[in-house]
């Protein structure tokens, strides 16, 4: 597997490069993210994520030069790059109140193209969590599930004509936990992200993001693992998706397997 640089520079106040601040950016510090090849040669398009973010984000991609300028509150920040043929590159920056250049050299394994992530579940009865580029793959087992924070549910099954109640844990929880961009950081490109679930028998169902986290959408979106005060049974369980708002059960997936976050761009 070859090996190349992402090499991102945050180059800080004092460049001519920038307009000046406004008297309420004053406290921002003018950030230049650059990311080039192992060449030198720069890359554009690289998707930068960072975390918080800018108010107002601009859109967080670096030109056609591989540059992308921010203006940046000092202090600590996670930052997220990848582009296509990189790993994606996690890591923590600080900016400082420092008129000298800041400059973050990153070494990345990377391959030709982009190849399918190795399912981390260790059993059948798995649920594997997928979130490229916010974190790793995750699985999470029916005891792992059980010792999460519990919320209960109704959602009315148009098929036997009757309400449900469910018991589980809000998608929005374990996507959160997974890095998703959700609550405060769900705006702007974020919003183009959309959820695949995946059942064992190859059903699947896309939900907007937005769909998912409460504080944007009404309604519930949970991966249950019980009913009625009861586990699920082998015909829905151990894992399913239930999605309170829809009128048909369609989007109730069970025997839930995969959790996949992608991206619409």
């Amino acid at each position: 597997m070859r090996v190349k640089t992402l090499a991102l520079v945050i180059l800080c106040a004092g460049s001519p490069a920038f307009p000046l601040l406004s008297a309420a950016q004053a406290m921002a510090v003018p950030v230049a993210i650059t990311v080039s090849d192992p060449t030198r040669a720069p890359v554009p398009h690289a998707k930068i994520r960072i975390v918080p973010s800018p108010d107002p984000a601009p859109r967080m991609e670096t030109d056609d030069k591989g540059s992308l300028s921010l203006n940046l509150k000092p202090g600590g920040y996670a930052l997220f790059a990848r582009s296509q043929g990189f790993k994606t590159f996690i890591t923590h920056i600080d900016v400082r109140e420092s008129k000298e250049v800041q400059t973050f050299p990153f070494v990345l394994e990377v391959g030709a193209t982009f190849s399918p992530m190795v399912s981390p579940a260790s059993s059948k009865d798995d649920l594997v969590l997928l979130t490229y580029p916010y974190h790793e793959p995750a699985a999470l087992s029916p005891s792992e599930l059980k010792a999460l924070p519990h919320i209960q549910v109704t959602a009315h099954n148009s098929h036997t004509n009757a309400d449900e109640t469910y018991s589980g844990v809000r998608l929005a929880d374990l996507l959160t936990k997974m890095g998703a961009p959700l609550g405060s950081e769900l705006r702007g490109e974020a919003l183009a992200n959309y959820i695949v679930a995946s059942g064992s028998d190859g059903y699947q169902v896309v939900l907007a993001i937005g769909e998912v986290d409460p504080s944007f959408h009404p309604g519930e979106v949970i991966v249950a693992d019980g009913m009625e005060g009861k586990p699920l049974d082998a015909h829905s369980g151990p894992f399913k998706l239930v999605v309170t708002e829809d009128k048909r059960p369609a989007r109730s997936v069970r025997n839930l397997t995969t959790i996949e976050l992608k991206s619409a761009q």
